[in-house]
């Protein structure tokens, strides 16, 4: 071999021997009478230290992305001079001799500078150099390996299925390829291996898996891609309970793999509860902001506007210090969606309702309005009358708005918490942006489960939550796209019981 050490397994336990090592050069630095270069290779970085005058000058002609091979001798760094940043950080190899395998011609791009997506794909070579799409690409690896060691315990067998077949519409139109021998007919690219694994059942194989690759031909979008990878599942003679364990021993061995240990069973909330808390069929507990439902509470209103077979409320924290202009919006944003617009009410700061929706309402209502969806001084309640799908779903999507379209302010999730919405249909392709990509997400229907959430220490279950994550739309920017809450984990097991959709 080239060389005898990987560059980041060097540690102060190597000082003394002699070594050789081989990569890029991370960075150069010339200090006149001594050169230091970062080594970097797929283990790690290591510093080198040029000092012998015959490979100093050699030294002098390195640059960023060079690959070389070093001989020389591991050393302790100097007092003072170590580097707790790096696991190499306490020793340095002192070059002895040094080999150019390879030059590199002005890079497009510095790797630890930010570059457009466009630049980084086109060198997608140079950009996996860099630390993080090459750990993303590592840990997809090991994503890989502990779904399939927890599918072996279960006597699952991994089975490929064909790419190359005739058409099985689907959610999407096919990727199609020209059949050379028959001139005018053409193969289809698969949507999923469903076909294929129900005839797995019928065969008798009982326990089948893959880590498939899967095609659909649609509009590029953010939750849209033309291939992704699904890891796909079917079994036999069991029932949704033993579907659900299995993909929670599977997705708890998927997130020890960057640091958390998710307890199970994972807590499990219904669709039904899902629509009427949050309304939403994938909500982001992580706003913590629930819909209250007022029908009853109005049920003997003179407000026509809440005579309807449902009402429900959310409620903006610190909402009633907005101009007109921008409550304006909200009836816009709210249009634009197919509604009438959005009812809403201000509480000033001695407890006082205003706003044009309050003055219809009665004396008890206005009396015990804030206290029934839990809103404080400063607040502002917004309000949907109307179907409840509907209603819900627009309070839903209210519920859920960023302020600046990005998710920074909002907390990522810890280990201790999760949730599972089970038997909840989906749209057929729904592949997830990752933020913490563990896979491609595939496509689940009867058991879907979700990334893990955490849930506020400082509440009851029975108190709304306050939110601080609410965006200032107004009437121009209202058909803005909306940026949804990120995900956690883009990782989902498609699996059925049976053989029917």
């Amino acid at each position: 071999m080239l060389r005898s050490h990987g560059a980041g397994s060097l540690r102060d336990r190597d000082a003394g021997q002699h070594v050789t090592l081989a990569g890029w050069v991370a960075r150069r630095r010339d200090h006149g009478g001594v050169i230091f270069i970062d080594l970097r290779d797929a283990s790690g970085v290591a510093q080198v230290v040029f000092r012998d005058p015959q490979v100093l000058a050699q030294a002098h002609r390195l640059r960023a992305e060079f690959c070389v091979t070093v001989c020389g001798v591991v050393e302790l760094r100097p007092e003072g001079n170590a580097n707790p940043e790096i696991a190499t950080g306490d020793v340095e190899v002192n070059a002895t001799a040094l080999t150019v395998l390879g030059e590199c011609a002005p890079l497009p791009f510095q790797l630890d500078e930010p570059a457009g997506e466009e630049l980084r794909l086109k060198y997608r070579y140079l950009d996996l150099r860099r630390d993080g799409p090459a750990s993303a690409i590592r840990l997809r690896s090991k994503v890989n390996a502990a779904a399939r060691d927890v599918l072996a315990r279960h006597d699952f067998v991994e089975i490929e299925t064909p790419t190359i077949t005739r058409s099985t519409p689907e959610g999407a139109r096919d990727f199609l390829v020209p059949a050379r021998l028959h001139p005018g007919s053409f193969y289809a690219l698969p949507q999923s291996p469903q076909l294929f694994k129900q005839l797995l059942m019928v065969a008798g194989m009982e326990r089948y898996y893959q880590i498939a690759r899967c095609y659909r031909d649609e509009d590029f979008r953010a939750d849209r891609q033309p291939e992704f990878t699904q890891l796909d599942m079917e079994l036999s003679f069991v029932d949704a309970e033993d579907i659900i364990a299995i993909s929670e021993e599977i997705l708890t061995a998927l997130w020890e793999l960057i640091g958390y240990r998710i307890s199970t069973p994972i807590p499990r909330i219904s669709y039904a509860d899902a629509m009427r808390r949050f309304g939403s069929d994938k909500p982001d507990m992580r706003f913590g902001v629930e819909l209250v439902e007022c029908t009853e509470f109005f049920k003997d209103t003179t407000f026509r506007v809440f005579q309807a077979p449902y009402v429900g409320s959310v409620v903006m924290p610190g909402g009633a210090s907005q101009p007109r202009r921008t409550l304006d919006g909200w009836q816009e944003w709210a249009k634009q969606r197919g509604h009438r617009g959005l009812a809403y009410v201000l509480v000033g700061e001695d407890g006082t309702l205003g706003g044009p929706v309050a003055k219809n309402l009665s004396d008890s209502e206005r009396d015990g309005l804030a206290a029934h969806v839990g809103a404080e001084p400063g607040d502002c309640i917004f309000f949907s009358a109307g179907p409840p799908k509907s209603s819900r779903a627009l309070l839903g999507r209210l519920a859920a708005r960023s302020p600046t379209g990005s998710t920074s302010s909002i907390p990522m999730p810890g280990p201790s918490c999760g949730w599972s919405i089970r038997r909840c249909s989906s749209p057929p392709t729904r592949p997830r942006p990752p933020v913490t990509s563990l896979s491609d997400r595939g496509r689940g229907r009867r058991c879907t489960t979700r990334s893990p959430r955490p849930s506020p220490s400082s509440r009851t279950a029975s108190t709304p939550i306050r939110a601080a994550c609410w965006p200032t739309p107004t009437t121009s920017s209202a058909t803005a796209t909306r940026s949804e809450a990120a995900r956690c984990v883009s990782t989902a097991a498609t699996s059925r019981s049976g053989c029917s959709r």
